[in-house]
């Protein structure tokens, strides 16, 4: 892996370029980094969920997408290395099918609402979808391994999955949406 940073301020960003961790320099607008800044904000949104009130076990599969998603952003700061593994996706294939075993099947499309973590947790989502579509575009452009894309992919089924699981956890449900079919019914 490249070097860790021994300090923040290094001035050497202040032309628009950043280090990779292969010692190579890049736009800081190129779709690597901002892919890099997509699963940075995404990893950072989720220690903003891991500060609610969590079941244990919620937390220990966020916490774990969390180092996993340092994984990921290590492997693309290093074009051609691999940190993610393909194990990790098979987790989060795992703990999608445990969840979604626990909830009632949905009946309309749900409103990203409800407890304040359920909330956070489809904000997480948002982020874990742009950051896939990042990536996305960065692996048409360059060759990446399947295991980020699909990650980013499974991490956002999961939060909506854990969404719908911690409205439940506070004693709530799905906030459903009134769309003009299900009220003309």
């Amino acid at each position: 892996m490249g070097n860790r940073l021994t300090q923040i301020t290094t001035r050497t960003g202040d032309a628009g370029t950043t280090g990779l961790g292969d010692n190579s320099r890049v736009s800081k607008n190129s779709l690597r980094v901002h892919a890099m800044g997509d699963v940075d904000e995404l990893n950072s949104n989720l220690g903003v969920l891991l500060c609610e009130t969590l079941p244990a076990d919620v937390r220990e599969v966020l916490t774990e997408i969390q180092h996993q998603l340092f994984n990921l952003g290590g492997e693309l700061s290093i074009p051609g290395y691999e940190l993610l593994k393909p194990e990790a996706v098979l987790a989060l294939d795992q703990a999608l099918e445990h969840y979604n075993s626990t909830l009632p099947k949905l009946l309309e499309f749900i409103l990203p609402a409800g407890t304040r973590a359920a909330s956070l947790a489809h904000v997480c989502r948002t982020v874990a979808r742009r950051a896939e579509r990042t990536v996305v575009a960065l692996g048409n452009e360059e060759a990446l391994k399947d295991a980020p894309r699909q990650y980013l992919n499974r991490v956002s089924d999961l939060l909506f999955v854990l969404a719908r699981v911690l409205n439940r956890a506070e004693g709530g449900d799905d906030v459903y949406w009134k769309s003009e079919r299900v009220t003309a019914a």
